[in-house]
């Protein structure tokens, strides 16, 4: 039984859930031919190459035996999970900047280090990179700070 609860087979197992998971909601796309791709094509063989590799790895970490799986750790997950829920309410409402502001500083706080000066160089960084990609290199119409750019 301990084979089956090691990192490495339950993330096989995890690629052959999400595989099993996008062959479900891909079943109703026509898959066309190899020459005239339909809409689930791509879907499908993603889904089957992801299934694949999950097999293997499951396979590998049965035969070899890998190391166990640790408890998990609810504080980053919670905030991390946090901070994305706040991201998805604020983008629209406030903008992309103050939306990764808040993003970054709840993510932040579920690490085992907390430094102030790290979080601030990590929201200027990606503040500036998400400004000059979405708005600027792919031209999204998308609001920076709500009303103001």
């Amino acid at each position: 039984m301990n084979r089956f609860l090691t990192k490495d087979f339950l993330s096989g197992a995890m690629f052959i859930a999400f595989g099993l998971l996008a062959l479900y909601y891909g079943q109703n796309l026509a898959i066309g031919t190899t020459v005239r791709m339909g809409p689930g094509y791509v879907p499908r063989m993603l889904a089957l190459i992801m299934m694949g590799l999950g097999a293997v790895i499951s396979i590998v970490a049965l035969v070899s035996g890998a190391e166990p799986v640790e408890k998990p750790k609810w504080k980053p997950i919670t905030l991390v999970t946090i901070g994305i829920i706040c991201f998805a309410l604020l983008f629209e409402r406030a903008g992309l900047l103050p939306a990764l502001v808040v993003l970054i500083l709840i993510s932040s706080l579920g690490g085992e280090e907390f430094k102030l000066t790290e979080v601030i160089a990590n929201m200027v960084v990606l503040a500036i990179v998400c400004t000059v990609v979405f708005k600027i290199g792919l031209g999204m119409n998308i609001s920076i700070v709500r009303g103001v750019w």
